[in-house]
């Protein structure tokens, strides 16, 4: 069964390396701190997996028609469109700030949305793990397939955390890229304006894209 499971983190580091998966995390990563892009990018590893594991073990249960199990890649189109649509949303009413200041004799830069930065990171986690969870559905018939390569093992919740495995680790991998791109980058507010509309529009893109597809 060793083999079995690196097969599922082998699935999970493939999976992990959709354009909608890395757009997800971007969205989510632009302009935090190392701490909270890495809180981020394991909490949407997990919402991914645990909605990938209870479908699963749905589909493993009930022969579902294939036109039933693909309102999962519409679900996962439109939760992307609807993140570049408020990012763009959040640029165009101005509602995208940066704050500079020091602490201990070194300068930091804050990114936030609304009137308020707050250090809290619980809310942006819970949303991550939200955002997975919903794009997770999208994913479920892959994982169908290969856990048939198996040989007809049931779903075990060992394997959903092989998969997390390997979804976390191309999205802290991406996630450092996002964090070197912070420091940067995003300095100004006239930079950070341009990165979150390009990070909108390939969102918009890249769910309208799945949704065509």
């Amino acid at each position: 069964m060793e083999l079995g499971y690196m097969i599922i983190f082998w699935y999970g580091i493939l999976h992990a390396f959709g354009p909608d998966h890395l757009t997800a995390i971007a969205d989510f990563s632009i302009g935090k701190s190392m701490k909270k892009t890495m809180t981020i990018t394991i909490a949407f590893a997990f919402g991914h997996g645990m909605t990938l594991f209870i479908f699963a073990k749905l589909l493993e249960l009930y022969n579902l028609p294939e036109n039933v199990t693909a309102y999962g890649d519409l679900i996962s189109s439109i939760v992307i469109i609807g993140m570049g649509i408020y990012l763009l949303y959040m640029v165009l009413t101005d509602k995208v700030h940066l704050n500079k200041h020091m602490h201990e004799g070194k300068e930091h830069i804050h990114i936030y949305f609304g009137k308020e930065h707050s250090h809290n990171a619980t809310v942006a986690s819970t949303s991550a793990w939200t955002m997975g969870a919903l794009m997770g559905i999208g994913g479920v018939r892959g994982m169908l397939v290969t856990l048939g390569m198996l040989n007809g093992h049931s779903i075990e919740f060992s394997m959903v955390l092989a998969f997390i495995a390997g979804v976390s680790l191309v999205f802290v991998s991406f996630g450092g890229v996002i964090l070197y791109l912070n420091k940067e980058l995003l300095t100004n507010k006239t930079n950070v304006r341009k990165v979150f509309v390009t990070a909108g529009l390939v969102s918009v893109a890249v769910g309208t894209n799945m949704l065509l597809a």
